[in-house]
């Protein structure tokens, strides 16, 4: 997803923006495989302790899913390459974001199950699963209008900014989803009765803590999309 360049009077340029946002997700990242493995248990796909399976779900989610993602985003900016390049670059970052994306969906459905807990009850569900089916979309029409077989010149002219609006309005879907799961997470840990955590605990600040870091994330890579 790339922006037209243009100066829109920011006065500074995209590339300490991209660098700060590279820190910010990786810290995001490591919060997140901190939480996950620190206070929960670890990961796995098979256990008897159904948190491991369910920890899956956010490490693909972010790492896999918007980590990758913002990448992609990214890729026209930090990728010192001709066009073409840079658009293959973006569209296998973006593929392989939706498939890591799709095994965490997985993770949480066969957590559910397995925890005889109902499937698609909340929002944050409900805007996870339309938001991972329409990303899909958007990469199978970009990949039929731009790459293969590729529409006309003046086809994809007219395409090109519904593409790019798309793309912004579908990250900023994924991180208000990730935001609502996070939210919902706590939450849950906070009221239930078997792992019920402390508000003010150190997990709890931590989990915040990440989600401040997301948001900040998302925000500096869609800053840096319209820096030249």
């Amino acid at each position: 997803m790339e922006l037209k360049k243009n100066n829109y009077g920011f006065g500074i340029t995209a590339r300490p923006i991209i660098l700060l946002a590279e820190m910010f997700g990786v810290t995001a990242c490591i919060l997140i495989l901190y939480w996950c493995i620190h206070y929960n248990g670890g990961l796995a796909f098979d256990s008897q302790n159904k948190t491991k399976i369910f920890n899956v779900h956010p490490v693909f989610m972010f790492v896999g899913f918007i980590f990758l993602s913002s990448q992609a985003i990214l890729a026209y900016k930090i990728i010192p390459a001709k066009k073409e390049v840079q658009k293959t670059v973006h569209l296998v970052l973006l593929g392989s974001g939706i498939i890591l994306g799709a095994i965490g969906i997985y993770a949480v459905f066969k957590f559910h199950n397995e925890s005889n807990i109902k499937n698609m009850y909340s929002l944050h569900s409900w805007l996870g699963i339309g938001t991972i089916c329409l990303f899909g979309l958007q990469w199978i029409s970009a990949l039929f209008a731009f790459v293969f077989p590729g529409a006309s010149q003046r086809r994809r002219d007219a395409i090109y900014p519904w593409h790019v609006f798309l793309g912004v309005f579908l990250y900023s879907m994924v991180i208000g989803t990730a935001e609502l799961g996070i939210l919902e997470r706590l939450s849950f840990q906070e009221l239930s009765m078997s792992m019920r955590i402390d508000r003010f605990s150190s997990q709890a600040m931590l989990v915040n803590s990440t989600g401040l870091v997301i948001l900040i994330f998302a925000m500096l890579v869609v800053l840096s999309t319209v820096l030249p």
